[in-house]
């Protein structure tokens, strides 16, 4: 199996000699927050979780995230929750990227590991514990599912992203790909949370604008980012959001592979009333 590496946020806080000035921007099409702010003064705690503290990097906010929430976990030994999920409407994903813990679903016990993804519908029985020694780190990344009618919630699974064969973009000699957790033409899931893969000197070519709101967060690597108008050179442990139509392009400058991963909303009609308009 092959391994590979993954940026996990240490805590702490920056020395008194640092300098002020960052990479941290906030702007209407887009935001970026570097691996440096993730520190200890901004994490929170959560209702009945355990031994754990989180790092909220993504929240549906007016003029920022809009679809989904996404939150870093860091569970010490011992920690964890039976009652992980508020939210029966709230469908969830998990990606393992330092430790290990058990995930139970639905009475099913999960061995997770760096790598690991889960996907967790809706209304679903739950609960993780951290039994080792060390602390354990992961992504949380929750959506209010949006149903259909005459069309099923997708069933929970684990997997892990080292079992599966990256999808190579056409044209591009698998210098792009991409590791695919679900079938991306299944209508039931409303939310796609894919792994990106750039290799050095490749490049998005062209700049994406659509309407897939995006929350991306960088394993490994190093890159220059096109966003709206702006270059920004981001690395491993910085987030990005891009607003829904936000112009992006992407180049992998750095000397080894470009990695993130990469929410976005998909499969659903376009809402036709917003909150405080006529009509919601």
């Amino acid at each position: 199996m092959t391994k590979n590496n993954y940026y996990s946020p240490q805590g702490g806080l920056p020395p008194q000699t640092d300098l002020l000035t960052d990479r941290a921007v906030f702007t209407r099409a887009y935001a970026v927050i570097p691996k440096g702010v993730m520190c200890d003064i901004v994490t929170s705690s959560l209702p009945f979780w355990d031994k754990t503290r989180v790092w909220v990097i993504a929240r549906p906010l007016s003029g920022f995230a809009e679809t989904f929430s996404q939150y870093i976990m860091e569970v010490g030994p011992g920690g964890g929750s039976k009652q992980p999920e508020p939210d029966p409407s709230a469908e969830g994903v998990l990606f393992v990227t330092e430790g290990k813990f058990t995930l139970k679903i639905e009475g099913e016990n999960h061995a997770m590991e760096p790598g690991s993804y889960a996907f967790i519908p809706p209304a679903a029985n739950w609960s993780l514990k951290n039994t080792t020694k060390k602390p354990t780190r992961f992504h949380w990344i929750r959506k209010s599912y949006e149903a259909v009618e005459g069309i099923e919630a997708p069933e929970a699974f684990v997997i892990n992203e080292n079992d599966i064969t990256p999808s190579q973009m056409p044209g591009t000699d698998g210098k792009w790909s991409a590791t695919l957790f679900v079938d991306q033409m299944d209508l039931r899931h409303d939310m796609h949370v894919n792994i990106v893969t750039l290799e050095p000197g490749a490049v998005i070519p062209f700049a994406e604008t659509h309407v897939m709101e995006h929350g991306l967060y960088i394993l490994e690597g190093k890159a220059v980012y096109h966003l709206n108008k702006d270059w920004v050179e981001v690395e491993a442990g910085d987030y990005l959001w891009l607003r829904a139509f936000c112009p992006q392009a992407c180049y992998a400058g750095g000397p080894t592979s470009f990695r993130y991963l990469l929410y976005k909303d998909v499969n659903r009609h376009m809402k036709l009333q917003l909150p405080g308009r006529p009509g919601y």
